[in-house]
């Protein structure tokens, strides 16, 4: 069960759609960063792997054999010490994948203001960022400028006064997509790490059990 849920809920990351309309995104021969997706792949990984040791270790139990539960034993430990190594991975980067999409936004928005982006894709790809993540410009100060110059990169308003006060800088936007979606990652990988160290102490308690019980 924990399994499947570890499983669903990375596929819904992995599908999300705010995500996908960015992370698919190309800017010329550039492809934008999709560092973000290692994390999801990992946890994909994780949960259906868990789903079949689950399976191994109920097996195992109704026929109270040894190497059964010894050998979900050691699959446990191999998914814990992978399932670690992708939270420190996730940790260490998380500023880093923020980073990398933020540079790529801004690559987009330099060549969507100049004369000659009308040649190359720029322009698209800006406009997906301003309509998926509904902000305008890099930072504050541009989002509020921008459209006095090029009103067709921003989400429409019904007034320029109301683009003025209601358009967020993507930059922001940005963190918060990736802090948000990272978050929920980490809380995954924590409940997944806890069910694990149980069931590793059980499996060893039963495995025990049936050991001494063998005895008599």
């Amino acid at each position: 069960l924990a399994g499947g849920i570890i499983l669903g809920v990375a596929l819904w990351l992995r599908h999300d759609s705010q995500t996908t309309n960015i992370l698919y995104l190309q800017l010329g021969d550039k492809q934008a960063p999709n560092t973000f997706y290692v994390g999801i792949y990992i946890l994909i990984a994780v949960g259906a792997v868990m789903m079949f040791v689950g399976f191994l270790g109920c097996y195992g139990a109704i026929q109270e054999s040894q190497c059964l539960l010894g050998t979900f034993f050691t699959c446990l430990v191999i998914l814990f010490a992978c399932e670690v190594a992708a939270g420190i991975w996730g940790f260490v980067n998380k500023d880093q994948i923020a980073k990398d999409v933020k540079q790529f936004y801004d690559q987009a928005f330099q060549q969507a203001l100049m004369a000659e982006s009308e040649t190359n894709n720029g322009k698209a790809v800006v406009k997906t960022f301003h309509e998926t993540l509904d902000c305008c410009g890099p930072d504050n100060a541009i989002g509020a400028i921008t459209p006095l110059w090029r009103d067709d990169l921003c989400p429409k308003k019904d007034s320029f006064l109301k683009n003025l006060i209601e358009s967020s800088n993507c930059h922001k936007k940005i963190d918060e997509l990736f802090s948000g979606k990272l978050y929920l990652i980490g809380i995954a990988a924590i409940v997944v790490a806890v069910i694990m160290i149980f069931e590793m102490i059980l499996s060893m308690v039963l495995c025990c059990g049936i050991r001494n019980s063998s005895v008599y």
